[in-house]
């Protein structure tokens, strides 16, 4: 479905990273916590949120569409093209690798410029990965994107020193710092 007028870029952008992180939560209070974000996000746009679990989209659509028991009925809607969807794995058609590579760069440079060489190896192996692997940008990564850097594309593909290796945890956290969202856990 084509990107809707009603919602802003920044409030989807925003609904999709809750949404990843109630998915990755283990915690079911924590799941919960993200999912009340995310539906207070959107609430005031007239929207409400659910994941279609078939093939992992989030799906936002006016709060209008839901009948009195709880349903929604596509083919009693005027103009379904103000619904919004927004894949959760893999890419979508905004995802594009220039732009997502151009914005995880930004990220990059910067942990560069605050933090050193060291903590920018490690930065750029990880947007690195996530954009050739996920095409996903760095705030937009869950637990199992990180977990599956961590254990087994960085000790493979990235050749790290022993002291790049003893900062990862620590260069993550700075990247993610940069893109303004919290590393998920994933030990």
């Amino acid at each position: 479905m084509p990107e809707s007028d009603d919602i802003p870029e920044d409030v989807q952008q925003e609904a999709e990273r809750l949404t990843r992180l109630a998915r990755d939560a283990v915690d079911p209070d924590e799941r919960a916590t993200y999912q009340s974000a995310r539906d207070e996000l959107v609430e005031p746009h007239g929207f409400t949120a659910r994941v279609r679990e078939e093939d992992d989209v989030l799906v936002l659509h006016p709060e209008s569409w839901i009948d009195e028991d709880g349903l929604v009925h596509p083919d009693q809607i005027d103009n379904v093209d103000r619904g919004i969807e927004r894949p959760l794995r893999g890419t979508g058609e905004d995802h594009e690798w220039s732009a997502v590579e151009s914005h995880n760069a930004e990220l990059v440079e910067s942990v560069a410029e605050e933090h050193g060489p060291i903590h920018a190896a490690n930065a750029r192996a990880f947007a690195d990965f996530l954009g050739n692997h996920y095409v996903r940008r760095i705030e937009t990564a869950g637990a199992p994107e990180v977990r599956e850097f961590v254990e087994e594309y960085y000790p493979r593909n990235a050749w790290p020193t022993d002291e790049q290796r003893s900062l990862l945890p620590e260069s993550l956290q700075l990247l993610f710092d940069a893109a303004g969202a919290e590393v998920p856990e994933y030990n």
